[in-house]
Parts: C-alpha cells; structure tokens; sequence
C-alpha cells in the first residue's frame, strides 16, 4: 500500500513536470520526430498511468515492472536527447531566457524525478513475495 501511495505521487510529480517540458518544447519551438513523439505519448505519460493504476490492484508485479520501465526509459531518453546529442532539444541549444528557462529547469528535472521514480520500481519489485519452494 505505502509504495502504492509513492509510485502515484511519483508518477504526478513526473507527469506535471513532463507537461511542463512539453510546454516549453511547443513554445520555443523544439519539435520532436514521430518517433520521439510516440516515445513520449506511449512511454513517459501512458505507461506510468498504466502502472500507478496496476500497482493499487491484484497486479502489483506487472505495475512495478511497468513503473520501473517506463522511469528508466525515460531518464535515458532525457539524458540521450538534452545532454549527449548535440541538436535542438540539447539543453546547450537552448537560451536560458524566456521559455528557455523553464525547459532547462524542467529538463534536469525530469532526470531527478524519473530517477527517484526507477528507484520506487526497484523497491517495489523487492518487495514481491516469492513464492516458497518444495523440496
């Protein structure tokens, strides 16, 4: 119940600051492809609705493994695209004025969130009781 109670707020957090990034990327503007938009839309804002909605029910394994996916995923696509590919998304690229604050504020904020989120999978998933073994 308790890492119930964090994966949601976890997975608020994440998603409030997400929007937040996503704002700034329309703004500026900073465009993603289809594909980094499909990332986005299925891997960083469904799969962690999925797996918050999991984690309340019966099928707590598979929501910790979703959580645990999805949070990871998405801190290495953010530390792929803000700080290793030099291009319009990298935080390098963008001023630090106007909507360019709140992208790269939010930028690194997204890796601290989804990490500590990751973090929440991992915890979760130890806490899966094996099943005990006959001899």
């Amino acid at each position: 119940m308790k890492i119930a109670q964090y994966g949601t707020a976890i997975v608020v957090i994440h998603a409030i600051i997400h929007g937040l990034h996503g704002l700034a990327h329309v703004e500026i503007p900073v465009p993603l492809s289809i594909l980094q938009s499909l990332f986005v839309g299925i891997v960083i804002y469904a799969i962690p609705m999925i797996a918050v909605v999991l984690l309340w029910t019966q099928f707590y394994p598979i929501g910790s493994w979703l959580l645990l996916f999805s949070m990871a995923a998405s801190v290495l696509f953010g530390i792929y695209n803000h700080l290793i590919v030099i291009s319009s998304d990298h935080v390098s690229q963008v001023s630090f004025e106007d909507w360019g604050m709140l992208f790269q504020i939010t930028a690194i904020l997204t890796l601290i969130v989804d990490a500590f989120g990751s973090w929440i999978g991992i915890w979760a998933l130890k806490t899966i009781q094996q099943p005990e073994k006959v001899i």
